[in-house]
């Protein structure tokens, strides 16, 4: 349940009749992200609407013109009291989001705009996000894909490909069959964040799983990996990276195993990289990292990669 203000503000907050999408703060800032990040940004803003008016108005049925620094600072004491620090500061976040486009649309005087969005964020010091995946999880994944259906054997190749490249699901799904070179174990990442490419390569115990799928899907060109309708038909067009969360989620129930997301398998990759000493460079350019110090966020290997790293230590020299 969310948190209610304290005390209920004299001003009505609702708009008094419905305006254009094209004119109204919040639809423009949600037109402007993509259908993952529009889900969660609604949920966000209409939380903040529900706070405000005691669960009267949402996202869009809320006038955020009219909103000053007096409801913004209710707000983000609000937020503290419910959500996490993190979770928090993204609704925030969001917040001035929204306000900016009120000001843009000129329903906002430049000082309310500035005075509204002057809050300071809910300061901590954040959780490490996601978890790395242990070898036999793995393994009980690609168990629940033992026969040799297209389905099976189509998901038996994305857990391997996810899980030995460590590519975003985003680049999976735009992966073409041209992209992968199978005597090479290469593929070719093209456009992906930022605009760039690169290639990654696959582990020799990959490999089998892609070429099974292959002698399913054929080689006509196309998407690598394509939707599946009912009876086995496959379709040569490019899946969203919903389903490929849809894959995992699935698999992982069936294996009995506890949440993970399929970032995670990226994480797993960075981090089992890392454990086996691959310098931090080589794992930033396999992943496809600005800089290493977003690497270096990816790293899960936990308390016993550093007690293993302490006893490299020497207490007395042998001389």
């Amino acid at each position: 349940m969310l948190p209610k203000l304290e005390h209920s503000l004299p001003e009505n907050l609702k708009l008094t009749e419905p305006i254009p999408l094209t004119l109204h703060p919040a639809g423009v800032y949600l037109s402007l992200l993509s259908e993952g990040s529009r889900r969660t940004i609604r949920y966000s803003l209409s939380a903040i609407a529900s706070i405000l008016t005691n669960s009267e108005c949402d996202a869009l049925t809320l006038d955020w013109s009219k909103l000053r620094y007096h409801h913004t600072a209710a707000i983000r004491v609000a937020l503290l009291e419910k959500f996490a620090p993190v979770t928090a500061n993204k609704m925030l976040s969001a917040l001035r989001r929204v306000l900016r486009e009120a000001y843009r649309l000129g329903l906002m005087q430049a000082e309310d705009y500035q005075k509204a969005v002057d809050f300071p964020n809910i300061k901590a010091e954040p959780e490490p996000r996601g978890r790395s995946l242990a070898g036999e999880e793995i393994s009980a994944l690609l168990a629940t894909c033992s026969s040799d259906s297209p389905l099976d054997v189509r998901d038996a190749a994305i857990i391997a490909m996810l899980r030995g490249t460590g590519i975003r699901r985003s680049e999976l799904v735009k992966l073409e069959l041209k992209d992968f070179k199978a005597l090479l174990g290469e593929l070719e990442v093209r456009k992906s964040k930022r605009g760039k490419s690169r290639k990654v390569y696959l582990p020799i115990e990959a490999i089998p799983f892609v070429e099974k799928w292959l002698s399913v899907r054929g080689h006509e060109p196309g998407a690598l990996f394509c939707r599946i309708h009912k009876g086995g038909h496959l379709h040569l067009s490019q899946m969203h990276p919903d389903a490929i969360w849809r894959i995992v989620q699935k698999r992982a129930a069936m294996a009995g195993l506890e949440f993970f997301s399929p970032h995670d398998f990226r994480r797993t990759f960075c981090s089992d990289l890392l454990d086996a000493g691959v310098d931090i460079v080589t794992v930033q350019k396999l992943a496809g990292h600005a800089s290493v110090v977003t690497t270096a966020k990816y790293d899960r290997r936990g308390e016993e990669t550093k007690r293993k790293a302490v006893q490299c230590l020497s207490m007395w020299n042998d001389d």
